[in-house]
């Protein structure tokens, strides 16, 4: 992951082209460092050509007199004078001894350790300059493009421009394409050509941006005579970088310093700053008083955040040390990661995006990145089957808003002359306990009362006291609630199971006896509520599977199932059968927001459940984790409830961001993305492990996990473990806590220590190499981890790993 040291300032050169004199003048810098009296570290990370040309070698050589200040270092080397794929590619077709060819993590890792070393060599500031081949995406050893594969390293930058003809597009494009990437680009370089006079240009326009730009003369033509090759290059290097440490090589140099100074202490002061300015939500600002506890995220990639440990390391001031340091998005960021930070393909869709509308009204309109995308949704995605139209919004809480309104309308409007004096705005909501639907006013009003609401809070409706599924002591269980177990033959509340994919096969399961312990106890509640003075209810609102922010409560598949066809039977024809697109009885609302989209492994939950909702919302993974976006999906059914020659009966809610451009391409980016991923080597791999088939061979309700079902099986076991669930890419564990509940604390100080790294010998799977850390989030006394659906297995099993360490102290 990212490298920073207090004592080492390390700039990565590239170049908008090659044959731009990237050598020449990242000479001139590694000289230039060299006489101000630095210690001086160049790598070139890949080199081909002949070993006469060797860029490492060349590089010292013309460090001047002062080249014993100098290490230089090459760490992957091909005789073909060819781009570094190609290269390594005809290496092998021609050697008689087959080199291996270093995956992108393997080679981000070979540049990390030497960097690493090279840090614990300066005693006052070093400089070091690592120097890529070609042009910005020119394609390093494994064919990936020079500025994807060194992304993770996240090293602050020097481009050097092309100061020939067509000069000035290919340097604006190279800058452009490092930020799309986030590259930090300090500073530009590039030789002073009198007839172009590229660099007058670009100085202007990189100016506007706040980066100087430094023109120097180019260097003489190349001799035949060696001698007198070597004598004009060294008198050129005299006169740009002369020994009194005057010119424009030096301004950069200290310029660079100055870059590498400001980028600490703006991190030092962040902690400060942020106590005295940022309101964090779910976060009592009581227990966050120390600079320390305060997260500072410098950049992200993949599943790892790269935060700034300055306030945590035992001795700030230690130059060995690297103030950033990896550490593992144990959240998935709120549950919004689908393919890892910063991913370059979504980066690109929202520059396309952007760059071509911007944001644009929405209402009696339509564009291209709204209307693929809600076609996609219901012809293709979870709207598939059922849904006819497609309502954009801000975020999972606005996307409920919309669909409770779409709900109590469509009932209001179909039962108007059953209501009686009911009147519509106090219609009422059946859910179950521990339902979570978002901040909003009218999502929590959606909610029985609990620590996520509010003081305006006004709860409208009914709520089951759903039953669950778990994994304890190595056995699935279905944990009845009281009222329910009391219903059952031998009144028990714990009921083992024949195995977790049996108790999501709701199939089997509805022949089950206690699935009509559960219709018997819905029907007989619901007859109750009709019969006393509770609100009318209105609609059907699930989680399905999981709710999430409630405790990540696994609720009893078939319970939510029994429950939705209750709900129905009142309007259902004889045969027990409804259209997909008429909403009978109730209209059911399946909340998405959190398991959609394969989070669960599944696209949606109707596949499991087998039935579908009228109304579901789906967020987050919609957009893998880049930009806020949502979609509420409606049957035909819904939609007509709103449909009149009246306005005011229109769905009268909007948002100025409705159908954000970029955020429909993004999401249908990822979408593109999703496909590919599920029919991958690691989620065949991982289906396995859980003795699920191949997709072609078995339905989407399968249940299974990215997490190993023996790690599972294990912690399980622990005493101090209450119970545990892995669904797709989650899992759950629940600790034991008399106190249990949101406002436990439990889990929280049990998992204290695995936020810091721990040092290794051997390399981790974080980029890099680097040890890593684990951020998380509880809820109460339940601990959970969440992975992206690309998450790689080795990283998983380097988290399971930890996890299971630190579980086993607490025996």
């Amino acid at each position: 992951m990212s490298l920073l040291f207090k004592n080492l300032r390390i700039h990565q050169i590239f170049g908008a082209n090659t044959d731009v004199g990237k050598t020449v003048l990242t000479s001139a810098l590694v000289r230039a460092s060299a006489v101000a009296g630095h210690s001086v570290y160049y790598l070139k990370p890949v080199s081909t050509g002949p070993m006469s040309d060797a860029d490492d070698e060349r590089v010292l050589a013309l460090a001047g007199p002062h080249k014993g200040r100098v290490n230089s270092k090459c760490l992957f080397r091909f005789d073909d004078p060819v781009s570094p794929h190609l290269a390594a590619r005809r290496a092998n077709e021609t050697d008689v001894v087959q080199r291996t060819v270093p995956t992108d993590d393997a080679f981000v890792n070979a540049v990390a350790s030497h960097i690493k070393s090279c840090a614990t060599k300066p005693h006052m500031l070093g400089h070091m300059y690592v120097e890529t081949a070609g042009g910005v995406h020119s394609p390093t050893l494994s064919g990936t493009t020079q500025l994807d594969a060194y992304r993770p390293l996240f090293l602050p930058t020097v481009l050097i421009g092309d100061s020939r003809l067509g000069g000035i597009s290919s340097t604006i494009a190279s800058y452009e394409a490092m930020m799309l990437r986030g590259y930090i680009v300090d500073a530009v370089l590039l030789f002073r050509d009198e007839y172009y006079r590229n660099w007058e240009y670009l100085s202007s326009y990189f100016a506007e941006r706040g980066i100087p730009v430094v023109s120097v003369n180019p260097p003489p033509e190349r001799q035949s005579d060696p001698k007198a090759d070597a004598s004009v290059t060294e008198h050129y290097y005299q006169d740009i970088v002369p020994d009194n440490g005057e010119g424009a090589i030096f301004d950069v140099i200290k310029h660079l310093d100055s870059c590498h100074t400001h980028r600490l202490e703006e991190l030092d002061s962040m902690p400060r700053r942020t106590l005295e300015s940022i309101w964090w939500p779910f976060v009592q600002h009581g227990h966050v008083k120390r600079e320390a506890d305060v997260n500072i995220i410098d950049s992200a990639w993949g599943d790892f955040f790269s935060v700034y440990n300055g306030k945590r390391l035992p001795s700030p001031s230690d130059s060995e040390k690297s103030l950033l340091e990896p550490q593992f998005d144990g959240s998935a960021s709120w549950w919004t990661q689908a393919i890892g930070h910063a991913h370059p393909s979504l980066a690109l869709a929202a520059a396309r995006a952007a760059g071509r509308y911007g944001h644009v009204m929405f209402p009696e309109a339509s564009h291209l990145p709204a209307l693929k995308l809600a076609e996609r949704l219901i012809q293709d995605g979870p709207g598939r089957g059922w849904a006819s139209r497609a309502f954009f919004s801000d975020d999972g809480s606005t996307g409920m808003e919309v669909a409770i309104k779409m709900a109590l309308r469509a009932f209001a409007t179909r039962e108007a002359g059953q209501l009686g004096g009911t009147r519509r705005k106090d219609l009422g909501i059946l859910g179950l306990k521990g339902s979570y639907h978002g901040d909003t006013i009218g999502a929590m009003d959606a909610c029985e009362e609990g620590v996520y609401t509010c003081e305006w809070h006004d709860a409208k409706g009914y709520w089951f006291d759903p039953p669950t599924v778990s994994i304890r002591k190595g056995k699935t269980v279905v944990a009845l609630p009281p009222a329910i177990a009391a219903e059952t033959e031998d009144g028990r509340s714990d009921i083992e199971t024949v195995s977790l994919s049996w108790t999501y096969n709701i199939d089997e399961r509805l022949k089950s006896p206690l699935a009509s312990v559960y219709r018997n106890y819905i029907e007989r509640t619901l007859q109750k509520l009709k019969n006393g003075n509770g609100p009318t209810i209105a609609a059907l609102i699930l989680e399905p599977l999981v709710m999430g922010a409630g405790g990540m409560i696994f609720v009893d598949p078939l319970f939510q199932r029994v429950l939705i066809d209750v709900v129905r039977g009142s309007s259902a024809d004889a045969t027990g059968t409804r259209s997909p697109s008429e909403w009978s009885g109730l209209p059911v609302i399946f909340d998405e927001v959190f398991i959609g989209l394969y989070r669960l492994g599944l696209q949606t939950s109707s596949t499991l459940l087998g039935t579908t909702p009228d109304i579901s919302v789906n967020a987050k993974i919609l957009t893998g984790g880049l930009v806020p976006l949502a979609v509420t999906l409606a049957s035909d059914s819904i939609y007509r409830a709103f449909l009149s020659d009246d306005k005011v009966d229109a769905l009268l809610h909007g948002h100025s961001y409705t159908a954000y451009p970029v955020g429909c391409e993004v999401a249908h980016e990822t979408l593109d993305i999703l496909d590919k991923l599920t029919t991958s080597e690691s989620w065949r791999a991982a289906r396995e492990k859980w003795k699920v088939p191949e997709p072609e061979k078995v339905s989407e309700a399968s249940v299974w996990s990215f997490w190993d079902p023996d790690f599972v099986h294990v912690v399980s076991k622990m005493d101090h473990v209450a119970e545990v669930m892995a669904f797709g890419t989650v899992l759950s564990i629940k600790i034991k806590d008399e106190s249990a509940g949101y406002q436990s604390h439990s889990a929280r100080a049990l998992l204290e220590s695995i936020k810091t790294a721990v040092q290794s010998e051997t390399l981790s799977p974080a980029p890099g190499g680097s040890p890593f850390g684990i951020h998380y989030r509880t809820l109460g006394n339940v601990a959970y981890f969440m992975l992206s659906l690309n998450t790689p297995p080795s990283v998983v099993r380097a988290v399971e790993e930890r996890v299971w360490t630190v579980l086993e102290k607490r025996r």
